[in-house]
């Protein structure tokens, strides 16, 4: 594992880009920058598109490591270059960004109030490559949407069984049980959630490390003791479909938490923008999320 990474995660000040939209969310992004399914045909020339918008995004100047403390790519982005490197070699060595990797494959069918990872095929040969490549740690994201205990307590289980999978492998994984922020029982998944992450994070040995990516709260620092625990790198805050105004207002009330962010963080940039324009839009956004991430 690379120690430098390491450090940089642990206590680097910014947030985490979340640059990993994949397969069905790849259109919908696509269309908020400003470029219609009409204007390209077929998968190739989708991915090119945006691995084109995520290459503008890594490679402006307001895109670097004393704000941006990680990003999570998709696997074809980890395949890709940026300006003639590996993109997490580009990341890493050029802008001082920690790399991460998105491995799950989606989301089972809701049962129990919760929707399970569906099998991750070929994890170890992913990992395998990831590390290969100069990646640091990985994201998978699972979903709640009911306080049902059963559900709640497989999700975290499913988590954890495959984190140690990829801890294994000589990666750090962020573990991402996100509760649906339009869930009736918000506030309660989230204390069951809570509880479920100690049990399983105390189990974990003194070599054994993990990151956590979690909903913001209804309750302000709710997370306060996975935060302080000595087997969590991190905790991260995704916005899950806040607005980036609402989200940073909620992150800046939870202590110690920063951001992991897509959508609000690419809100209002435009493949029609001119690069002064797309810069100062990005910029806008990058310090409003760092900001947000210093409390």
């Amino acid at each position: 594992m690379n120690q430098d990474m390491l450090a940089h995660a642990a206590s680097g000040y910014g947030f985490i880009a979340a640059l990993d939209q994949s397969g069905g969310s790849t259109p919908k992004a696509l269309g908020l920058y400003g470029i219609e399914e009409t204007s390209y045909s077929g998968e190739i020339e989708m991915f090119d598109l945006m691995h084109a918008m995520r290459t503008r995004i890594m490679t402006s100047p307001s895109f670097t490591g004393e704000r941006v403390m990680g990003a999570i790519l998709f696997e074809q982005t980890m395949d890709r270059e940026v300006e003639g490197l590996g993109t997490a070699d580009y990341l890493w060595n050029v802008k001082q960004v920690v790399p991460f990797l998105k491995v799950d494959k989606g989301l089972a069918d809701e049962a129990d109030g919760v929707q399970l990872m569906k099998d991750i095929t070929g994890l170890d040969d992913l990992l395998g490559r990831a590390r290969d490549k100069g990646i640091f740690g990985t994201k998978m994201r699972s979903v709640i949407k009911l306080a049902n205990a059963s559900g709640v307590s497989a999700i975290v289980a499913q988590q954890f069984e495959i984190g140690r999978q990829i801890i294994a492998a000589g990666l750090v994984p962020i573990i991402e049980p996100e509760v649906d922020i339009n869930s009736p029982q918000k506030a309660e998944a989230e204390e069951l959630l809570r509880a479920a992450i100690l049990e399983h994070l105390d189990a974990l040995d003194e070599t054994q490390n993990v990151m956590l990516k979690l909903t913001l709260p209804d309750q302000d620092n709710l997370y306060r003791s996975l935060i302080e625990h000595p087997r969590v790198v991190r905790v991260v805050a995704l916005s899950g479909g806040y607005s980036r105004q609402d989200a940073n207002a909620r992150l800046a009330q939870n202590h110690g938490m920063i951001a992991s962010f897509s959508r609000a963080l690419t809100e209002g940039l435009s493949a029609q923008q001119t690069d002064a324009e797309f810069n100062t839009v990005l910029d806008t956004s990058i310090q409003g999320i760092y900001e947000a991430s210093l409390t």
